[in-house]
């Protein structure tokens, strides 16, 4: 029965056991693994001679050779190339061979990379300087260096994003900002303060580095676990909502963040804040994830209570909301050093299946629709309104038109009528101008006539019993307008008659006097009515002038423009005014009013 080392698969130390058919089948470890003799040793390992990693038969001993380079790989100085070092993660002391690459701890599960672990070992070990940066990436918020126990005269290098808190046996010390330093006992005063001369220039103690990012972690999603109950503001139906959306965060305060928060761990990233992991993954499980959902579910509540927002219309208020949680949360963070400057609610679920939100929405569609309604029924009725408006001013316009109208035709039939007593007029103006006497001339002439029938005439009966002056006046009257009439001379007639056509021609004039002019009234503008004057008693303003009409041969007549309205024909130009012999002055026709004669006829008399 011969004996052989074989190699604990689980810790890489190295146990006894024995071949034959006697030998235990099943030995245990100092880690406490048990191993399968039968099995486990079948091993690998990385060649001394060659560098292959290749399977081999631990039982065989020394004589187990490599089958790549035919060299021994299983011989006592291979089998005591052993290396010791500590667990990153749990510190635990370890040993596994010095050609391997990886190796798993045994405590925590942590896969440690055996080959940097030495390198760091043997830097502590010999005291050479090393560079001391950040390695990890951008989605990480703290991140350890592993490389511990720096000797005096280490490089510290800290982007500008950065910062870096230096520990010494445990306790914070310095915080470095964005630069470059040397580990020395001048550049690190809170050591020179606790070792004032324990410290050599080039003494090892044991120290660790922190690197905090300061960069804002953008787009970390969240969501509540569980629906947020609460009650309509408006109508009070009971509802339950869910929420989810993405926020920022971002580092202030590094030395509280890794005291509160990170303690001994390598590292913290963002997936550590609200994702459920557990320790052996590498991180904790969601730092923040029971106190955002907390807040979010209690002052997403709370918030839409107190600013009194319809379910149904939330989405219009994102915002608004977002910045209250933002707020609440932040309060909490500031004990860790964290801060959020952004916080985004995307999303808020509505329970569409539920009985009672499918009531509330079909209450809001009523409302909407009833609200409607009242706005077109209040339309209609101002439309109404107006119309009546419209109507009545319509109506009050037409009845001014129409009294417009009437006095309109009114006018009309008056200037008609005013306009055929002139033709008429005119007319036998023209006719007595023809026959050669005047209008004064005719109205003696029917006075005396009158006078002739009813008073010679009555007297001459003998019945009507008059005065003698009586007789004489009729007498004269009568014979005064005989004689203008007939032409009858003074030699004719006895001197009782001269005297009495003399009466009779003075009672003539003014009977023609009278009937020339009547006495006409006009109305002034300022309100004065029934006016015999040419001034107004009221405001003294002078009586207006006529207008100054003419009549188209067409038919036209009262045209007060120079173009006629119907035919368009020109207002005839005004004959030439000439002053008769007679004393009548400023004659427009062809004969005298006043004695008949002819335009032109005394000129050509006095030129023969």
């Amino acid at each position: 029965m011969a004996k052989f080392v074989i190699e604990c698969p689980h810790c890489g130390r190295f146990a006894e056991a024995k071949t034959g058919f006697f030998a235990r089948k099943k030995i245990e470890c100092s880690c406490g693994n048990v191993i399968d003799v039968r099995t486990d040793k079948i091993s690998s390992r990385q060649c001394p001679h060659c560098g292959n990693t290749v399977v081999y038969d631990q039982s065989k001993g020394e004589n187990a050779l490599c089958p790549v380079c035919k060299e021994k790989l299983n011989t006592s100085a291979d089998i005591s190339r052993t290396a010791e070092f500590s667990c990153p993660q749990c510190g635990c002391s370890l040993n596994a061979d010095k050609n391997a690459n990886t190796y798993t701890c045994p405590v925590c599960d942590t896969e440690i990379d055996v080959q940097q672990r030495l390198h760091l070992a043997k830097i502590s070990n010999e005291g050479i300087a090393s560079v001391i940066k950040y390695e990890g990436d951008n989605n990480t918020f703290v991140w350890k260096h592993p490389v511990e126990d720096f000797n005096i005269g280490s490089q510290l290098i800290v982007h500008e994003s950065q910062e870096a808190i230096f520990f010494r046996d445990g306790a914070a010390l310095d915080l470095f900002p964005a630069g470059r330093y040397t580990l020395e006992t001048q550049s690190i005063p809170l050591i020179n303060k606790l070792y004032n001369s324990s410290l050599e220039p080039q003494g090892v103690f044991h120290s660790e580095v922190y690197f905090v990012n300061l960069t804002t972690q953008m787009g970390i999603k969240w969501g509540t676990d569980s629906k947020v109950r609460l009650f309509d503001p408006e109508t009070g139906i009971p509802i339950e909502l869910g929420a989810s959306g993405e926020f920022n965060l971002r580092a202030v305060d590094s030395r509280k963040l890794v005291l509160k928060l990170v303690g001994t761990e390598g590292v913290l990233n963002r997936d550590a804040l609200l994702s459920v992991g557990s320790a052996n993954s590498g991180g904790a499980s969601g730092h923040f994830r029971a106190m955002i959902m907390t807040r979010v579910k209690s002052h997403l509540a709370s918030s839409i209570k107190e600013n009194k927002i319809n379910v149904l219309e939330v989405d219009e208020h994102l915002d608004e909301l977002s910045n209250a949680l933002r707020n609440k949360i932040n309060a909490g963070l500031a004990e860790y050093g964290l801060t959020m400057p952004e916080f985004f609610i995307t999303r808020v679920i509505t329970p569409d299946d539920d009985p009672s939100f499918r009531r509330l929405k079909q209450q809001h569609a009523e409302k909407f629709l009833r609200v409607r309604d009242e706005e077109i029924l209040k339309l209609e009725a101002e439309a109404a309104l107006e119309r009546k408006a419209v109507e009545a001013r319509s109506a009050a316009q037409m009845k001014i038109i129409g009294a417009q109208g009437d006095a309109e035709a009114t006018k009309i039939t008056a200037h008609a009528g005013a306009e055929a007593y002139k033709l008429q007029a005119e007319a036998e103006a023209a006719e007595m101008r023809m026959k050669g006497y005047t209008y004064a001339q005719e109205t003696a002439r029917q006075v005396g006539l009158e006078a002739v029938q009813g008073g010679i005439m009555s007297g001459a009966g003998g019945g009507g019993g008059g005065s003698g002056l009586g007789d004489v006046v009729g007498l004269g009257v009568s014979l005064g307008a005989i004689g203008g009439v007939i032409g009858l001379t003074k030699d004719a007639l006895s001197p009782i008659a001269d005297t009495a056509a003399g009466i009779g021609q003075n009672v003539g004039a003014f009977v023609n006097q009278k009937a020339a002019a009547p006495e006409l009234t006009w109305d002034c503008i300022c309100g004065q009515k029934e006016i015999a004057g040419n001034f107004c008693s009221n405001c003294g303003a002078k009586k207006p002038e006529p207008p100054e009409t003419w009549d188209c041969s067409c038919g036209q007549t009262g045209i007060a423009g120079n173009f006629c309205s119907n035919c368009g024909a020109k207002k005839p130009a005004k004959p030439e005014a000439w002053d008769c012999d007679c004393g009548e002055k400023g004659v427009a026709g062809n004969f005298c009013p006043n004695c008949g004669k002819k335009r032109g006829e005394e000129a050509s008399k006095d030129e023969e």
